[in-house]
């Protein structure tokens, strides 16, 4: 199989073009500075601007599928996350509407089309529901900025669907990784013992362990009547309040101390809000294709990325 895959040395991008290569898979990763990064055996990659299939449209020609995972990060590259200004705000939602828009030109420039186009996308699709359970036929927000976001981001790509070209969608939750993932943040403060709920601590948090992440594309890749939208979460989404209560058990650290909600708006502002009004989605279509996961509960899932398995 061969393989594109736009965001390739991003967290979750990294991580699919390795397992693919380790497969014998052949990988192409698009990056603005294929220079700068050291790729796994096997990967190679290829210069773009993000933006157009100028560089590398050629190589979609005849490819077996395109990952198109490129954005600008959510949260930025601190270890807090970054305020959304307007100018950044902007900058999420053009490097999204871009990529996909280079994507849907190289389709389209193809003559023998990919078969398959993966889009990524999250589970702000479905805004903030309190405690209601959303699947994919779950309908989305139309007035949160993520949700907008993430509407328009499944969009750039639909184009290619006219083309003969199935696609498919992937609302992933928070990826919980050892590096390089929210995760990190989340578990900090219990490594000095100030662990605790965020604000209320009742809200839902749809998340997945990366090589569940990995697992789901790749199980996708694979599944030749998968088509449309799919939830990329664990089975058991847990509140904020659950989370510190299982990171302070497996890290031997208390966990009562709460950081209060008006102190995390004033540090943080908008991107606040991601955290203190939370999602509860479920990958009912994920499982009703077959998929198992090797991490389906938070603890299973915290134990591994802190080495307490």
């Amino acid at each position: 199989m061969r393989v594109i895959i736009t965001g390739g040395t991003g967290l979750i991008g990294s991580a699919l073009a390795e397992s693919l290569a380790k497969d014998g898979h052949e990988v192409i990763v698009l990056s603005r500075n294929p220079d700068r990064h050291t790729l796994p055996p096997g990967v190679r990659a290829e210069k773009w601007d993000g933006k157009t299939a100028v560089s590398w449209g050629h190589l979609a020609d005849g490819v077996d599928a395109i990952v198109n995972l490129a954005g600008e990060n959510l949260a930025g590259s601190g270890l807090l996350p970054s305020r959304w200004t307007a100018e950044r705000k902007q900058k999420i939602l053009q490097s999204r509407l871009d990529a996909g828009q280079a994507v849907v030109e190289a389709v389209r420039a193809a003559k023998q089309k990919p078969r398959l186009v993966i889009q990524s996308s999250g589970v702000d699709y479905y805004g903030a529901l309190a405690d209601q359970v959303v699947t994919e036929a779950s309908p989305p927000e139309k007035d949160g900025f993520l949700a907008n976001v993430t509407i328009d981001w499944e969009a750039s790509t639909a184009p290619v669907i006219a083309e003969g070209v199935r696609q498919v969608v992937i609302r992933s939750g928070v990826v919980f990784a050892r590096e390089g993932s929210s995760f990190q943040t989340l578990a900090l403060p219990f490594k000095f013992f100030v662990g605790g709920p965020l604000g209320n601590g009742r809200q839902w948090l749809s998340w997945i362990h990366l090589e569940d992440e990995v697992r789901a594309i790749r199980f996708l890749l694979e599944q030749e009547t998968a088509a449309g939208a799919y939830n990329l979460c664990a089975p058991e989404p847990i509140t904020n309040k659950g989370l510190a209560k299982v990171l302070g058990r497996v890290m031997g650290r208390p966990s009562i101390i709460p950081v209060p909600a008006f102190a995390m708006r004033l540090l943080l502002g908008e991107v606040a809000d991601v955290v203190l009004d939370g999602r509860r989605a479920i990958p009912q279509r994920l499982q009703e294709l077959g998929f198992t996961f090797h991490y389906p509960d938070a603890e299973t899932a915290v134990r591994d990325l802190l080495g307490k398995s």
